[in-house]
């Protein structure tokens, strides 16, 4: 019997190593695969994608294959003129303008964010009801909550230099 168990041997590591060589090339193609970019990316998808679905459910709708037509509503107010806008304003002095002009402080001119460049605009104390006509030629203010600054001599029509803020209302004078 020992011949026999002998002579099984060879054949028996033969095999039990084949099958540990197949082993181990199955596990390095399926470690390759977990690694591949485009794996990757299918996996970074999916998991954007169900995140996208949890935090926003109203996307869903823009991914429609046809756009939903609305009829539009004439605007009634689109002739009239626009409305005041209210807030806090500020003097400043400044060396060069956003506009490229050279700051002079004795001009009526101000700063504002939006509104192009040579807009005329009536800037009134509200608690005074005085006000003055300034040119946009600069941007800014850059601070929250602040709607406008306006140049020193601007501010001194006002009379607002010793606060050095005043409460404001701005109309766009055409």
């Amino acid at each position: 019997m020992s011949r026999i168990a002998r002579a099984e041997t060879p054949l028996t590591s033969l095999a039990s190593s084949s099958r540990l060589l197949l082993a181990v090339i199955g596990a390095a193609s399926l470690a390759a695969c977990a690694q591949s970019p485009v794996g990757r990316q299918k996996a970074d998808l999916a998991a954007t994608s169900r995140q996208a679905a949890i935090e926003r459910p109203h996307r869903v709708a823009a991914f429609h294959p046809h756009p939903v037509s609305r009829a539009r509503v004439p605007d009634e107010t689109a002739d009239a003129k626009p409305t005041a806008l209210r807030g806090v304003a500020s003097f400043y002095s400044d060396t060069e303008t956003a506009s490229g002009e050279k700051f002079d402080k004795d001009e009526m001119t101000a700063a504002h964010p939006t509104l192009p460049f040579g807009t005329r605009l009536r800037v009134t104390d509200v608690s005074s009801g005085r006000f003055v006509t300034v040119r946009v030629n600069d941007r800014g203010p850059f601070v929250r909550g602040r709607v406008v600054d306006i140049s020193p001599s601007a501010a001194e029509a006002l009379g607002m230099l010793d606060k050095g803020v005043a409460n404001v209302r701005l109309d766009v004078v055409q």
